[in-house]
C-alpha cells in the first residue's frame, strides 16, 4: 500500500462538499458495528436524536457510544474518507473518548482526547488502495459514563459505487475449526491478539487483558507467561502485537496456519503455528521466534502453547510412575494455584511423568460422555504442564521445561518450540483416543498402515550369557511356533571391554569376536533360513568407563568437571551437542544397521542426566545442553530413518522412558515398561491407549508374574505380540498355547493394529478389565476379557459394531479345558450383540477369553 496522505483539519463547523459519487456510513450495514451501550443508529445519535455536536445540527453520521467499533471491507475500492466527529450534545458537555482510524491495520488518523466541550475534528483521508477501513472510539481510560460519540457526516468516495463496502465483525478474529472443537482468536483494539476461552459460556468483547493468547512477561500480563525474553539491552518485557495471518492448505485436507506477532518496540518476531486435521479433531501447535535485531537476546521461557479455559469444573487427568510402574492414572479437580506436571531427567524425561494428559471440560473424565481435550507434548527432553487457575480461569502452559533452560539468539537466529499435539471429543474419552489413534498411525509414527510382526528376544533366554551357537539353537524352535521376527538383545559387543555384563562394553559397537567371529551376518541370515528376519539391540547415546571409547574420549560424556562422576547402571551419558559425538554415534548406528539381513533395531537408553554440563559447550551456553541434546538426538533419529527406511525401529528407554510423539515419529513403536507382569500390563496398556494406538504399544509375554500362559498370551494379543521367553524350558502344552496365540492373533492382527478401540470395563474399577477393536469399514470385531478377580459369570457388551449389520460370533484361542462361550457361532445384528451381550464362561481370577464379531456378509 502506498503511503497514505492524511489531512486534519480543526475547524470551526461547516458542511462538506459531497462528491458525486460519496456513500454515506449510515447507508450501509450497521449491525455489525458494536457500541458501548444500545446500539448504533443511522443519522440519529445514540439516544435517537438529531445528531448534533457544539450545536450544530448533521442530517448524516452515525451515532454510538464507546467502547465502539466499524470494521469495513473496502475492497481497494475507496478513495477518500471523510467525517465531523466529537462528543455529541446529547452528553450534556460531559463525556471524554479518543477517535482513531486504521487503515489495514495501520493506525492513520488519532484525534487524542476529545470531550463533550471540545470543537468538532474534521477528517479527510486518502484511502485509495486501502482493503480494510476500521472506525474505532474508545472511552479516555476514565470510564465510558456519557461517552456519546459522533460520527457525524461521515461519507466514503468510491471509484465504483456499485461496490459498497462490507461490514464485517466489529474485531478479526481468527477461527480455527475442527470437526468438533472450535479455538477462536481475536484481534483486540490494542492490536494485541486474543484467545476467547474454551467453553466460556459467552464471548467477552473487547477482551480482557488477561485473555491475551500467547502472555508475554514484564508488559502488563501478571500471572505467568508463555514467553520471557531478555532484550539486547537488558530490558525484560515483550509487548507483541498482530501483525498478519496466513492460511496454506495441506495433503490429506489438512490446513496450517501462522499468524504473525511483533514486538512494538524491540526487532522481535513471533509466528504462532497451527496444524488442522479437521476430521481427526486434532490441532498441532508450535511457536518460531526470531531475533530480527543485531544484538544477543535470552529466551527464559518458551512455551510451545498457552491455551485458555473457562474453569467451573475443569478436571486434568494425568499419569505418574516409576521403571517399572509407568503410567498411572490420576483425576483431579484443578483449583486455584497452580498444577506443575515437570520432568528434569534429560535422557529419560518420561520415567517418572507424562508428557500427555486430558482436561475435562465437565467434571471427571468419562469414558463414553462430556467434552474432553488430551494434550501431548512431543518432546523427548525436559518438559513442563503447568496448569495455572486464577480463580475463574485456568492457562495450560506447556512446553520446554524453564529450569536451566535459558536460551540465548544471536542477530537473525530462531528458535522453534516442540509441537504440542490436541485432540477434542465431545463424547468422552472413548472418542478421543479413537480420533488420536487415527491420526497417529497417519502422522505420528511410522508405517502406521502396516500391522507388525510377531517377536521373540532372547534376553528371557539367555540374559548376557550367549554366543553364536547359542542363538541359532534358538531360532529352529522360534520359527516352529510361528514367530516372524528374532530381536538378540544386550550383549553381542565388545571386543577389549566385552559386553557380559551391564558394566563394560557400552560406546564398542563392533560385535564380540569371540561370540560372534564373522560378525553379526551369519546369524541374522540364520534367522532368514528359518522364515524370520533379524533384528538387534543398541544403545547409541551411552558409554560405559570401562570401553575404549571412554578410554580415548573421557571429554565426550555430560558431566560437572569439579564433581565425582554420578553412574547410574555403570554408564554414562555421551554429549550429543558435541559434533564429534553426533557423527561417533551416527557412524555406530549405520555400521550396525547396515548388516545383511538387520531389519529391525530396539533402540535404548538406560539412565537420565543428573549432573548437566557439557566440555564443548561454552561457559555462557551451558543452559543449551538441555535442549540442543533433545534435538541434535532427533536429527540422529531422523537420520537413520531416512537412510534404512525398510528396518522397524523400536523405541525404548529403560522401559517407559521415552514415550512421547517427539520421538516417535521416527518409530515404528515403543516399549512401554520393563514390567511384563500380564495382570499390570492389562492396566498400564489401558492408560498409554488414551494417547497411542495397539501397533505402537509392544506387549510382550513373559514368565514375570508366573501366571497362567493362555492368559498372559492373550493380554499381548490386544497389542503389537513379542514373547520374551525360553521356548525350551516350556511344556508341550505351553508351546501349544505359544503356537495357538500367534497362529490367532495373525488372522486378526489386521483388526487390533489398524481397526477403532473400545475400552468397555477399565482396570481400575473392578474385577474385570474389557476392550474390544472394530474394523475400519465395521466388518470384524475383537474383544478381550481379562477376569482379574473371581467372580460370577457376567454378560460382557461389545462397542462399536455396525447396527444393523449381522454378526456370527466365534471363540479365538480358547483356552484348553474351558468350556466355550454358551454363544458360539450364534448370529444376531449389531445392536442386539451391543444390546443383550455375551455370557462368558470366564469367572476365575486371571482367565481371558477373545471374542471375534464377523459379519456374516464378511465370514
Amino acid at each position: 500500500m502506498r503511503e497514505l496522505c492524511v489531512v486534519i483539519l480543526l475547524v470551526l463547523l461547516g458542511d462538506f462538499a459531497a462528491a458525486a459519487d460519496a456513500v454515506p456510513l449510515s447507508a450501509l450495514d450497521l449491525s455489525q458495528m458494536s457500541s458501548g451501550w444500545s446500539v448504533p443508529k443511522a443519522n440519529a445519535n445514540i439516544m435517537g436524536k438529531a445528531l448534533s455536536i457544539r450545536d450544530k445540527k448533521f442530517a448524516m453520521g452515525i451515532g454510538t457510544h464507546a467502547s465502539s467499533r466499524l470494521r469495513l471491507q473496502l475492497g481497494q475500492n475507496a478513495l477518500r474518507f471523510r467525517s465531523v466527529i466529537g462528543i455529541d450534545d446529547s452528553a450534556g458537555g460531559q463525556g471524554s473518548v479518543q477517535f482513531r482510524v486504521f487503515a489495514d491495520r495501520q493506525l492513520v488518523f488519532h484525534s487524542g482526547t476529545v470531550t463533550g466541550k471540545s470543537p468538532a475534528q474534521r477528517i479527510d483521508l486518502d484511502i485509495a488502495g486501502v482493503d480494510l477501513l476500521e472506525l474505532v472510539v474508545d472511552d479516555n481510560g476514565d470510564g465510558s459514563a456519557n461517552d456519546h460519540a459522533d460520527w457525524a457526516d461521515a461519507k466514503l468516495t468510491l471509484r465504483d459505487d456499485k461496490r459498497l463496502p462490507q461490514a464485517l465483525a466489529p474485531f478479526e478474529t481468527i477461527d480455527l475449526k475442527t470437526a468438533s472443537f472450535h479455538l477462536r482468536f481475536v484481534v483486540g483494539d490494542d492490536r494485541r491478539l486474543y484467545q476467547a476461552p474454551i467453553c466460556a459460556a459467552e464471548e467477552q468483547l473487547p477482551p480482557s487483558r488477561n485473555q491475551v493468547a500467547y502472555p508475554q512477561g514484564g508488559d502488563g500480563y501478571v500471572w505467568e507467561p508463555a514467553l520471557q525474553v531478555v532484550h539486547a539491552d537488558g530490558d525484560r518485557s515483550t509487548s507483541l502485537r498482530f501483525v498478519d495471518v496466513e492460511r496454506t492448505g495441506l495433503e490429506d485436507e489438512r490446513e496450517q496456519v501462522r499468524i504473525r506477532l511483533q514486538d512494538d518496540v524491540y526487532p522481535l518476531q513471533v509466528d504462532l503455528y497451527f496444524r488442522l486435521d479437521p476430521a481427526r479433531d486434532v490441532i498441532e501447535e508450535w511457536r518460531h521466534i526470531h531475533n530480527q535485531g543485531e544484538g544477543k537476546i535470552a529466551l527464559e521461557r518458551m512455551a510451545s502453547t498457552s491455551w485458555l479455559f473457562d474453569a467451573p469444573d475443569l478436571h486434568l487427568l494425568h499419569f505418574h510412575g516409576d521403571w517399572a510402574d509407568e503410567m498411572n492414572p490420576i483425576a483431579e479437580k484443578l483449583t486455584p494455584g497452580v498444577k506443575s506436571i515437570a520432568s528434569l531427567l534429560g535422557t529419560r524425561a518420561t520415567q517418572f511423568v507424562a508428557p500427555s494428559f486430558v482436561l475435562s471440560l465437565d467434571g471427571p473424565p468419562q469414558e463414553q460422555q462430556g467434552r474432553v481435550i488430551a494434550g501431548s507434548l512431543a518432546w523427548s527432553g525436559n518438559f513442563q504442564a503447568a496448569f495455572e487457575h486464577n480463580g475463574s480461569q485456568v492457562r495450560a502452559l506447556c512446553g520446554v521445561h524453564p529450569f536451566g533452560s535459558t536460551y540465548y539468539l544471536d542477530a537473525g537466529e530462531g528458535f522453534q518450540t516442540p509441537t504440542m499435539i490436541w485432540v477434542s471429543s465431545n463424547r468422552g474419552l472413548g472418542e478421543m483416543s479413537r480420533k488420536f489413534h487415527r491420526w497417529a498411525r497417519k502422522h505420528g509414527i511410522r508405517d502406521g498402515d502396516k500391522p507388525r510382526d510377531t517377536l521373540l528376544n532372547n534376553w528371557e533366554a539367555t540374559g548376557f550369557d550367549f554366543d553364536q551357537q547359542r542363538i541359532e539353537g534358538l531360532l529352529p524352535p522360534a520359527a516352529e511356533v510361528g514367530f516372524e521376527l528374532f530381536l538378540l538383545d544386550d550383549g553381542w559387543f565388545g571386543d577389549k571391554y566385552p559386553r557380559v555384563n551391564d558394566r563394560a562394553g557400552l560406546g564398542d559397537w563392533r560385535p564380540n569376536p569371540k561370540r560372534f567371529p564373522d560378525g553379526m551376518e551369519p546369524i541374522a541370515q540364520s534367522a532368514i533360513e528359518q522364515g524370520m528376519r533379524f533384528g538387534i539391540w543398541i544403545e547409541p547415546e551411552m558409554v560405559n568407563p570401562q570401553s575404549v571409547l571412554y578410554e580415548q574420549h573421557p571429554d565426550w560424556v555430560i558431566r560437572q568437571p569439579h564433581r565425582d562422576l554420578d553412574y547410574q547402571r555403570t554408564q554414562l551419558v555421551l554429549d550429543l551437542t558435541r559434533p564429534e559425538v553426533q557423527q561417533f554415534e551416527r557412524s555406530a548406528i549405520q555400521e550396525t544397521l547396515k548388516t545383511r539381513g538387520v531389519s529391525c533395531v530396539k533402540w535404548d537408553a538406560n539412565r537420565y542426566v543428573t549432573q548437566p554440563g557439557s566440555a564443548y559447550l561454552p561457559s555462557n551456553q551451558q543452559t543449551h545442553l538441555w535442549i540442543d541434546y533433545t534435538n541434535n538426538l532427533y536429527q540422529l533419529m531422523q537420520q537413520t530413518a531416512r537412510e534404512f527406511p525398510q528396518t522397524e525401529l523400536m523405541l525404548c528407554a529403560g522401559g517407559g522412558g521415552r514415550v512421547d510423539y517427539g520421538a516417535l515419529r521416527y518409530f515404528h513403536e515403543f516399549w512401554p515398561s520393563d514390567n511384563t507382569d500380564a495382570v499390570r500390563r492389562v492396566a498400564l496398556q489401558w492408560d498409554y491407549s488414551y494417547f497411542f494406538p495397539a501397533i505402537s504399544i509392544c506387549s510382550h509375554t513373559s514368565e514375570m508374574g508366573n501366571h497362567p500362559l493362555h492368559f498372559a498370551t492373550a493380554v499381548s494379543m490386544s497389542a503389537r505380540l513379542g514373547m520374551d521367553i525360553d521356548l525350551a524350558e516350556l511344556s508341550a502344552e505351553e508351546i501349544a498355547t505359544c503356537r495357538s496365540a500367534i497362529a490367532a492373533y495373525k488372522k486378526f492382527r489386521d483388526v487390533i493394529h489398524l481397526g477403532d478401540l473400545h475400552r468397555i470395563e477399565s482396570p481400575h474399577d473392578g474385577a474385570r478389565s474389557v476392550v474390544n477393536f472394530v474394523s475400519p469399514e465395521k466388518e470384524r470385531a475383537i474383544l478381550f476379557a481379562y477376569q482379574l478377580k473371581s467372580g460370577a459369570r457376567r454378560v460382557v457388551k461389545p462397542q462399536g459394531l455396525d447396527p444393523q449389520k449381522s454378526y456370527r460370533l466365534f471363540e479365538r484361542h480358547p483356552q484348553s479345558g474351558r468350556p466355550p462361550v454358551a454363544a458360539e457361532g450364534q448370529s444376531m445384528r449389531g445392536h442386539e450383540w451391543m444390546e443383550q451381550g455375551v455370557r462368558l464362561s470366564t469367572s476365575a481370577a486371571i482367565q481371558a477369553t477373545i471374542l471375534e464379531f464377523t459379519a456374516n456378509e464378511a465370514t
